[in-house]
């Protein structure tokens, strides 16, 4: 099974970067034992001279053609508020029943559009509060790297 991130907008230099960088690494290293072939993120630069609906709608359209094979988990604020646990538990379940890929879709500064939403195996929330998207990101790659320990009894993660 293959895990990938699909953003809107480039991650630069920096520490946020770095952070990604590392969990990425991680991911890589342990994943492979715990059936994950590969991980990687794919940032799609943000459209030009679009606003609202029409902006959204274009960003989601990109995302949607990263996640077209397997399963996509949405990143929105009103979707479920996982534990790690809980996600852990959803990622295996997945790779048990042999997905070939989750990606895991992160949309632009206006959202994701409803249609990928309602699309999407999973609508993931990281609670109430608005984070920044360089945030988001390192959040995301580090929850799928504990998940991963969760699935190995690594010691990573202590409940």
């Amino acid at each position: 099974m293959r895990i990938g991130v699909a953003a809107i907008g480039r991650l630069r230099g920096g520490p946020e970067a770095e952070l990604v960088e590392d969990y990425a690494r991680r991911i890589r290293a342990m994943g492979r034992a715990q059936g994950v072939a590969s991980f990687d993120i794919r940032d799609f630069e943000a459209p030009k001279g679009l606003e609202g609906a029409q902006r959204r709608e274009c960003e989601s359209a990109l995302l949607a053609s990263a996640g077209a094979k397997g399963k996509r988990v949405v990143l929105d604020e009103r979707g479920e508020n996982l534990a790690s646990e809980a996600l852990a538990r959803r990622i295996g379940a997945w790779r048990d029943a042999g997905a070939p890929e989750i990606v895991f879709l992160i949309g632009g500064a206006d959202g994701c559009a409803s249609s990928l939403v309602e699309s999407a195996d999973l609508v993931l929330a990281f609670g109430k509060a608005t984070f920044p998207h360089l945030l988001v990101r390192v959040m995301l790659v580090e929850q799928i790297y504990r998940a991963i320990t969760i699935l190995a009894s690594h010691p990573y993660h202590r409940a």
